[in-house]
């Protein structure tokens, strides 16, 4: 609708704190916020894990959350799988690209993705380049 709004901060110095602040648009009831980009911030796990409890809120009604290059690990991964199972009507898309998952949270993720009430359409991710010499490209898209 006209009213669904797409907010972007790639690149914009985003920290923890700043996540905090973006928790309060995504618990509120009248908030039309259906795509959020922080991309290339230094969130870390810290930061994802306090969007994730934003994301697991009934009241969330993101679609599209962009963490491409945030430095996010396994932790991070294990709380966007928590919300996702909490809350899990919304969300469809899913891009975390040039984070450091390893393979715990990518099977993290994948356990999340089987999940009956998972509405995700769409997960991106490309391992970071930290001691491999090739790039994993894995798109995960509903069938």
């Amino acid at each position: 609708s006209h009213d669904d709004l797409v907010v972007r901060l790639s690149g914009c110095g985003v920290t923890e704190e700043g996540s905090a602040s973006l928790v309060s648009a995504l618990e509120s009831n009248s908030s039309h916020l259906r795509e959020l980009d922080l991309s290339n911030n230094d969130l870390k796990d810290s930061g994802v894990k306090l969007l994730s409890a934003g994301l697991g809120n009934p009241h969330c009604k993101l679609e599209t959350l962009r963490l491409s290059g945030c430095l996010v690990t396994e932790e991070g991964c294990a709380s966007l799988v928590s919300a996702l199972r909490s809350n899990p009507s919304h969300l469809r898309e899913l891009d975390l690209c040039y984070n450091h998952p390893g393979d715990s949270g990518v099977r993290l993720l994948s356990a999340g993705l089987e999940d009956p009430h998972c509405r995700l359409e769409k997960l991106k991710y490309v391992e970071g380049l930290c001691q491999c010499s090739y790039q994993t490209c894995w798109t995960y898209q509903a069938s």
